[in-house]
């Protein structure tokens, strides 16, 4: 499990991570999202020890990471899959790594072998493609057969299939019991894999939550009502906007989408006006839809004036992301 307590970074004036605690259970997949300059890529350095915290603290198993003696074998991660010499070929990339923590050299042949390289093992990485080295860089994550995943966008670069490989397998890992914590900025395909979400804005926490919660309880949800007769269509909307928080909209001729009722109180509605209708369902919104509305205040910090050189003042490059 990863345990943040009251976890808070700043640069100069700036807070990057502002007070974050939370839990990242075993078993599930937790997805990690924020807009630009929220503070993700910062959280999750100062996990793994990269960045040092300005207060709380981050803890892998009530420990935190620099106190880890063969820190792969116990936290798999995959922060920057560029992060290599170029002229190092995929398997003394991976040899040098299973060396320092004596991990047997066997072991790389067989993550290489499950992320699809074996056939480029011995190929420079300089030469490899974006997607070839978020594979390697998932190789070395599972290096060490950890008990702890951190993933930040490891589907960068990749093509269908590869974002198809990567959700199978951080599911087969939570399903083994291990932790996976996840970021993306592919909102279907996070919808897709994730079992709970943590977001953040502006360094702060907006939601820890299951998905299946974050959607269900959305206000963005709706009601599609269908029927054959218009006249029905004008009754049942006449009653509906009785209610001051019941919004209906008419995307289509016989159809209604109603906002702020379930399916089953504007069946009722119907069933005691008589009404008949071809259809009722619920639409769900989706994670992408929770999303911009959950962070729409907090957009702006990443998306304000350019930086023309460099950083803004007394602020680095590791507060941005």
């Amino acid at each position: 499990m990863i345990t943040l307590r009251e976890l808070t970074k700043r640069y100069g004036e700036t807070v990057a991570v502002d007070g974050l605690t939370l839990d990242v259970k075993g078993g599930l997949v937790t997805g990690f999202l924020g807009p630009n300059g929220a503070g993700k890529s910062t959280t999750m350095r100062m996990i793994l020890g990269l960045d040092h915290p300005s207060g709380g603290e981050a803890l892998i198993g009530g420990r935190p990471y620099s106190s880890m003696r063969h820190p792969v074998r116990e936290v798999g991660a995959l922060l920057d899959a560029k992060a290599l010499h170029p002229a190092r070929s995929a398997r003394s990339h991976l040899v040098a790594q299973a060396r320092s923590n004596g991990i047997p050299v066997s072991r790389v042949d067989e993550v290489l072998e499950m992320v699809g390289l074996a056939k480029v093992a011995r190929r420079s990485a300089g030469a490899f493609s974006l997607g070839m080295h978020q594979r390697l860089g998932v190789a070395g994550a599972l290096l060490g057969d950890p008990q702890v995943l951190v993933f930040d966008e490891p589907v960068n670069g990749l093509d269908p299939d590869g974002v198809r490989w990567v959700r199978e397998l951080v599911r087969s890992l939570a399903a083994e019991g291990r932790t996976v914590f996840l970021s993306s900025h592919l909102m279907s395909e996070m919808q897709l894999t994730a079992d709970r979400l943590v977001i953040i804005g502006r360094g702060k926490l907006l939601a820890d939550t299951p998905m299946a919660d974050l959607l269900a309880g959305s206000a963005l949800s709706s009601v599609r009502v269908r029927t054959p007769d218009m006249a029905d269509l004008h009754t049942l909307t006449r009653h509906l906007l009785k209610d001051g928080d019941v919004r209906v909209e008419t995307p289509a001729a016989g159809e209604l989408v109603v906002r702020g009722r379930s399916s089953e109180q504007v069946g009722d509605l119907a069933h005691g006006l008589g009404l008949r209708l071809h259809e009722l369902r619920t639409v769900a919104a989706s994670l992408e839809e929770v999303y911009m509305e959950l962070t729409a205040r907090s957009v702006e910090y990443g998306t304000g004036d350019p930086l023309p050189d460099g950083p803004r003042s007394g602020q680095t490059r590791g507060a941005e992301a």
